[in-house]
């Protein structure tokens, strides 16, 4: 059927507008009608009741690393499944799009936690393109889920122009020629409708590989090089995302900088990754909110924080987590974690404990990580009396030192003892502040990155629950209305995409919940399988989206997929739409390179 009407459904049209009880209608993947009296449905139709239902915008998920899943899984089932209508790309100065094939996978499997032995067949046997237009006419191949946006990564440019061993060489700068090609491929993009670009400056993010623990390939450019890309994106009223140093945070200022307009220049819409209420420091959430509405405010800048939403609960096999980098001892551990033998002589070294202790309790160092085993629980292990305690309660048990004590449990038991701490935002009634911070914008799902570590693809339904939670409560956080518009057409007007609204002649990216259904399961963890290879951790909640539609075509209905979702494209890709120079795009059909999408 080519048309849906949706009947009697509570409509948040996301804009934050007051929810109405509407009928809406659907006429080859565009929204026809919107009323609150009746609506006469065309033939052929199907007709959803949404009696007692919400009916809103698809949630748009606005950090993510699906770039190499969406290959072999291009429908990204478990975004889909909890009412994501459109997924973002390209993150992290990391993207698939003009690097080769090893290159990509250093890039990316170490820094996003994901196992290069599942990448790298993917890219080996997938990737024969190299540039922006061959990318996206490869995702025309695919059966897509959800619509995708993108950005292009600076760490993918810049390893393509000047050969990764130069690009990661810190007394190597690109030419004047190089430093052209690069802006040359960044102008590519954007007329192509990439969202913009995404740049790093983070020093926890390692390669993989060949490059082992070098930084990424954005981490080495200079001024000269980042500025030439920045005045391109400026130039297009184009979108810069940014990983700063989440050790020292004074390169959040640089970003900050570049997005502020003066006199002689306009300002420039820029994100950065990513801001929490930290249990290591309550301080940094408003200090950082107050920069950002200074620089807004008085210097005109265009700046957001990608505001992280629910409690920041990490899972750890042994060292394999990311916050070990951020203090020296930890660093080295993880550089040597590829000689299980030699890490574990490490690790057992009096000295290296000595200095491990001294960097655990240095409480003034700038820290994303709270450095607390009181508040790490183990969650699973070969000794079973260990599970539900934390490395305090076991070091006590052992008259130890606590490092002594999870050191000794790592040389032991390496990957097989698992943990979990949670980092940041673990307090619900702290969250008024932050979910009504102008400075910010909902996001940092980070889905399809860090398998084994984080599970928050379902993160607006669980905004949605905390807000509902509130209003039970007697004290709001705020209203559903504004919770829904942050949640969706925020997103979309700030990342200059068509999507996000619910209006007559709108593409048709619609989430129909179940607010009865809505309760506290949606923080439950799961293992699910992951491409019949691995697990992957999920939070899952059955019962609570009822419909999802992608352009019209419904996806998902009653806890299943529809028969076609897998086998037809049911998402596009976005192509932004830049302030300043509207590009003149290809206009992509459903046949590409001979193989046909219905």
């Amino acid at each position: 059927m080519k048309n849906i009407l949706i009947t009697n459904g509570n409509v948040f049209d996301g804009t934050g507008s007051a929810s109405t009880l509407s009928n809406i209608l659907i006429e080859e993947g565009v929204i026809t009608k919107i009323s609150e009296n009746e609506i006469t449905p065309p033939i052929d139709c199907k007709i959803i009741d949404a009696k007692g239902l919400w009916v809103m915008p698809g949630f748009i998920d606005n950090h993510t690393h699906y770039d190499g899943e969406v290959l072999v899984a291009p429908t990204l089932e478990e975004s889909v499944r909890h009412g994501v209508t459109t997924v973002m790309l390209g993150g992290c100065s990391l993207s698939f799009v003009c690097a080769d094939v090893e290159d990509c996978c250093d890039m990316f499997t170490r820094v996003e936690a994901f196992p290069r032995e599942v990448l790298f067949p993917i890219l080996s046997k997938e990737k024969k393109w190299s540039s922006p237009s061959e990318w996206i006419d490869h995702i025309y191949t695919l059966p897509v889920g959800p619509n995708l946006a993108s950005f292009i990564g600076h760490s993918d440019i810049r390893s393509a122009v000047m050969g990764i061993d130069r690009a990661l060489d810190e007394n190597e700068q690109p030419t004047t020629d190089e430093i052209k090609e690069m802006t040359n491929i960044l102008e590519a993009a954007l007329a192509e409708g990439f969202v913009g670009i995404s740049m790093q400056h983070n020093p926890w993010d390692k390669m993989d590989g060949r490059h082992w623990s070098k930084l990424l390939p954005a981490a080495y450019a200079k001024g000269k090089e980042r500025t030439a890309l920045v005045n391109v994106v400026r130039e297009w009223g184009a979108h810069l995302q940014g990983v700063p140093n989440l050790v020292n945070r004074v390169g959040a200022f640089w970003y900050m900088i570049q997005s502020a307009g003066f006199f002689w220049r306009k300002k420039l819409k820029t994100s950065l990754v990513a801001l929490m209420d930290l249990k290591a420091d309550k301080f940094i959430r408003p200090a950082v909110s107050s920069i950002s509405a200074f620089f807004n405010k008085v210097l005109k800048a265009d700046f957001r924080m990608q505001l992280f939403t629910v409690p920041f609960r990490v899972y750890a096999e042994g060292m394999e987590l990311v916050v070990f980098e951020e203090f020296p001892t930890g660093e080295m551990a993880r550089h040597m974690s590829r000689d299980v033998d030699q890490r574990n002589a490490l690790l057992n070294d009096p000295d290296y404990r000595k200095r491990f202790k001294k960097n655990m309790k240095a409480k003034l160092t700038p820290k994303v990580w709270q450095k607390d085993f009181g508040d790490a629980y183990v969650l699973n292990a070969p000794d079973k009396s260990l599970i539900g305690k934390s490395f305090v309660d076991i070091a006590t048990e052992r008259n130890q030192h606590p490092v002594d004590t999870f050191l000794d449990l790592v040389v032991e038991m390496d990957k097989e003892i698992l943990w979990e701490t949670t980092i940041g935002n673990h307090d619900p009634k702290r969250y008024k502040a932050h979910y009504n911070d102008p400075n910010g914008v909902f996001g940092f799902a980070d889905s399809g990155a860090h398998i084994n570590n984080m599970a928050f693809y379902n993160f607006p339904l669980r905004v949605l629950r905390y807000v509902q939670v509130s209003h039970e409560q007697g004290d709001p956080l705020l209203s559903f209305e504004k919770a829904i518009y942050r949640l969706t057409k925020e997103n979309a007007d700030f990342f200059h995409l068509d999507t996000g609204h619910l209006a007559v002649g709108k593409r048709a990216d619609i989430t129909i919940i179940d607010p009865e259904k809505l309760s506290d399961e949606v923080h439950d963890y799961h293992t699910t399988r992951f491409l019949d290879t691995c697990d992957r951790l999920v939070n899952r909640n059955d019962g609570v989206v009822k419909w999802v539609i992608i352009n019209g075509k419904i996806a998902f209905e009653n806890d299943a997929f529809s028969d076609a979702f897998g086998k037809e494209r049911f998402g596009e890709f976005l192509q932004a739409e830049h302030t300043y120079r509207k590009a003149t795009v290809q206009q992509r059909g459903k046949v590409t390179k001979g193989k046909e999408i219905v």
